[in-house]
């Protein structure tokens, strides 16, 4: 079945397209934090942030069938569901933040917030972190460093370092003020070549980057410079939003930063194409009496009602205060299982989204990205599924669906402490 699959994939997809794992997962049914394939066994999901609430939630499901058989149009109608949705998510912002854009994806998204930031500022330029990824529209490509795009940077795109402290171990301020002055070097390069800045893109928790610890008040300073310079900050929550870290609702607000524009994806709609906009009333007007802008399919009300569901989910199960309660619990079991080995680096990430990274040496100087890729395996043969990141690839990453509950920790823990014990001799 498998083999008949993947050559049926190869003639249509194409053979360019990834998969994950040496021998591919064959998914046919879900449900909350489980997988089953087509053999019947099931598979803990420590992996996806699509389905946020849970894969194939009823009240989701529900939602998303009751709203279909009753409407489904595009939004230059007036409706209800759109605007009941519109309101709630806006609601979950600072008061600054006060009108939304809806689309489909994550790089649309991302897409609109440079037009519109590249509109206000008479600026091209786009500043990045280096080892990153925004989606795949044409311009985005031009300013992805974390995959392999045919494009390469564009010319008015450049790139800054994101510090780690748990790798660069010199004194916090001294490691912050190097990479701002990295930031103010790519900043004034962009200037001389006549781009100028149209805005810098934060992803909070830094997670192609392999979640660096990064020094107080390096984000803060990263935003400051760029708006001196006449840029818009755009933070992007795909990863890091609707409550993931545990402490706050969205990841940017764990430092001291307002983005001007925020973007959202593929939780929004736990699985439902939906993404969104977040940004100021005086932005948008400026953006919406330039351009006639509308999106077919964004925010529909079928979309808007899955949407919303997912929110009133997130609230009626505590998922976000649980994000930070069994956050905190599974960093304590993982913190365990690094110092049982020298090679093994410290916990990384914030709620439920963690890791921790793998070297081939006990001074951790050579990350290892066979052995973790090894590890990767290793848990999957033990029913868990998760994946790596980082520059190196020897970051675990592991980000559950919010419905990870207590009673599915030691299950995780144990499948991480049996490849660890079979991998690492």
């Amino acid at each position: 079945m498998t083999s008949d699959l993947l050559t049926r994939r190869h003639a249509t997809i194409g053979r360019h397209s990834p998969l994950f794992y040496d021998q591919p997962v064959h998914i046919v049914s879900a449900s909350g934090v489980w997988l089953t394939d087509a053999d019947g066994r099931r598979y803990l999901d420590a992996y996806n942030n699509v389905p946020h609430v849970g894969h194939t939630h009823p009240r989701v499901v529900e939602a998303l069938h009751r709203q279909a058989q009753t409407l489904n149009v595009h939004t230059r109608y007036l409706n209800e569901k759109i605007l009941d949705y519109a309101e709630a998510l806006i609601a979950r912002f600072e008061p600054e933040l006060d009108r939304v854009l809806f689309a489909n994806s994550g790089s649309e998204a991302n897409e609109l917030a440079f037009r519109i930031a590249m509109q206000h500022t008479g600026a091209r330029g786009i500043l990045v972190t280096d080892y990153s990824y925004h989606g795949n529209t044409s311009l985005l490509a031009g300013a992805t460093t974390g995959l392999l795009t045919h494009e390469g940077l564009a010319e008015h795109v450049r790139a800054f370092r994101v510090p780690d402290l748990d790798t660069d171990r010199r004194e916090p301020a001294v490691v912050r003020d190097e990479a701002l002055a990295a930031v103010d070097h790519a900043l004034a390069d962009l200037h001389r070549a006549g781009h100028g800045i149209s805005a810098v893109i934060l992803e909070s928790i830094f997670s192609t980057e392999g979640m660096p610890r990064v020094p107080d008040g390096f984000v803060e300073g990263v935003a400051a410079r760029v708006r001196a310079a006449g840029g818009l900050v755009i933070g992007d929550e795909v990863q890091a939003g609707l409550g993931r870290t545990g402490r706050t609702f969205w990841g940017y607000q764990r430092y001291a930063l307002l983005p001007d524009l925020v973007t959202l994806g593929k939780p929004l709609g736990n699985g439902h194409p939906l993404a969104a906009v977040i940004t100021t009333a005086d932005l948008l007007e400026e953006f919406g009496s330039r351009n006639e802008y509308f999106n077919t399919f964004a925010g529909n009300p079928v979309s808007s009602a899955v949407g919303l569901e997912v929110l009133r989910v997130i609230d009626d199960e505590e998922l976000y205060p649980r994000a930070g309660r069994l956050g905190a619990v599974v960093r304590a079991y993982l913190g365990e299982l690094v110092a049982s080995d020298a090679r093994l680096g410290p916990v990384k990430g914030d709620g439920l989204f963690f890791g921790f990274q793998v070297f081939a040496d006990a001074e951790q100087t050579q990350p290892d990205a066979a052995t973790t890729r090894l590890l990767v395996e290793a848990v999957k043969q033990r029913g868990v599924l998760l994946s790596r990141i980082g520059p190196t690839g020897s970051v675990l990453k592991i980000r559950p669906p919010l419905a990870f509950d207590d009673e599915h920790v030691p299950v995780l823990i144990g499948a991480l402490r049996g490849a660890l014990d079979e991998v690492l001799p």
